[in-house]
């Protein structure tokens, strides 16, 4: 590529890293406030998780339209596509004032947020070519710093009585502009059709590696989001606050890990990382069940929350590289089995948990970072 056509570099991983924050603070915000619309709507437990899940359902289902969009589309024009889309759906939630008003949003919304993170992702993975170091951790360390700021604003929201509705409109409009200021300094990179078939395939056989570790990854993360808070009430037994606190150790323990993962893959190479990753989360959730008690929990939830922290973001740069796939169809592919974990796992939990206790559904789940730790050495170091 002639020097003289490549855009800075440090502003376009500034640009890139603007839409992470975005996609993080406008997904925390939302969750931030799903009390307040269970409340709203009057539904039970029950009934929220089965509205809950027209989300997950959204953005499977749009994954192979994303992967079309992206072969013959720059990245770019996705992810603005997205940002809109995401930001404007986001605005609405509060106004909702029948359940069947919420599904079909939280299905769009889902359908918007797939759009927007394979885009994104897409985009990541091409401004990472620019640099001889890893540097995608780090964007989904930004991810997260993000989602810390849109739950605090949340957290501020919710005490001084501001409704859903207006606190969801303000952020889905600030993110607006926020898109509008930092999209032209995106990076535009022009779609590589490696051939006249779908745009949407699944993994081949390179990449069901990468799919599966994907998959162990997600459903870890998932259940801790869903499900820690739970388990740290009905088996450790704490005060409400040493509950809280369980569910900060690891979201600070993941973003900690996110900010030293790009390091680490320098020092030692991101199969090590990996594994060590894998190591973390079974070791982890081990401990969890082994030694039930309050501190020994939080040690075990921050272990968990340091090896999910890097998988994801590293197995994407890796899979973007994939010689039979152009890159949006990689991390297309990869997705789609990984997400499956992030959205079949965790009701699984509660299956578990219902028939033989939440200790054993635990397990279950730390099977899963075993198989990460198998998967990894199956890897070639440079794959």
């Amino acid at each position: 590529m002639d020097n003289a056509t490549v855009p800075n570099r440090s502003k376009l991983r500034f640009a890139c890293g603007v839409f992470f924050f975005i996609s993080g603070f406008g997904y925390s915000s939302w969750a931030s406030r799903i009390p307040s619309i269970q409340q709203q709507l009057h539904l039970n437990e029950a009934q929220l998780g089965a509205v809950l899940l027209a989300l997950p359902i959204g953005l499977m289902l749009t994954i192979p339209i994303t992967a079309k969009m992206l072969k013959h589309f720059s990245s770019k024009s996705i992810m603005l596509i997205g940002a809109i889309a995401f930001n404007l759906l986001l605005c609405v939630p509060g106004f909702t004032t029948y359940v069947w008003q919420l599904v079909i949003l939280l299905f769009f919304f889902g359908s918007a947020r797939n759009i927007y993170n394979l885009s994104t992702n897409s985009q990541a993975v091409s401004v990472q070519a620019f640099y001889d170091k890893s540097i995608m951790v780090n964007f989904h360390g930004i991810w997260s710093i993000a989602g810390f700021a849109g739950a605090a604003v949340g957290y501020v929201m919710v005490s001084y009585n501001v409704g859903a509705s207006w606190h969801l409109l303000l952020v889905g409009i600030a993110m607006l502009i926020t898109t509008a200021i930092f999209y032209p300094h995106i990076y535009y990179e022009k779609p590589v059709v490696t051939s006249a078939t779908s745009g949407f395939k699944l993994p081949d056989k390179h990449l069901i590696k990468f799919a599966l570790i994907c998959f162990a990854s997600m459903a870890c993360e998932n259940t801790m989001y869903d499900w820690s808070g739970i388990y740290f009430q009905k088996v450790v037994h704490p005060s409400k606050s040493a509950a809280t606190a369980a569910f900060v150790v690891y979201m600070v323990s993941m973003t900690i890990g996110r900010f030293t993962g790009d390091r680490l893959v320098a020092s030692v190479g991101i199969k090590k990382v990996l594994t060590f990753n894998g190591i973390l989360v079974t070791a982890g959730l081990l401990f969890c069940i082994i030694l039930p008690y309050t501190y020994t929990t939080y040690m075990g939830y921050g272990m968990v929350g340091l090896g999910v922290s890097c998988i994801v973001p590293l197995v994407f740069s890796m899979a973007g590289k994939s010689q039979s796939m152009n890159t949006s169809q990689a991390l297309a592919a990869v997705s789609t089995v990984g997400y499956l974990g992030f959205l079949i796992i965790p009701p699984a939990v509660g299956i578990i948990a219902q028939a033989a206790g939440l200790r054993w559904a635990f397990g279950m789940v730390a099977g899963f970072g075993a198989l990460i730790i198998v998967m990894v050495s199956q890897l070639k170091e440079n794959a």
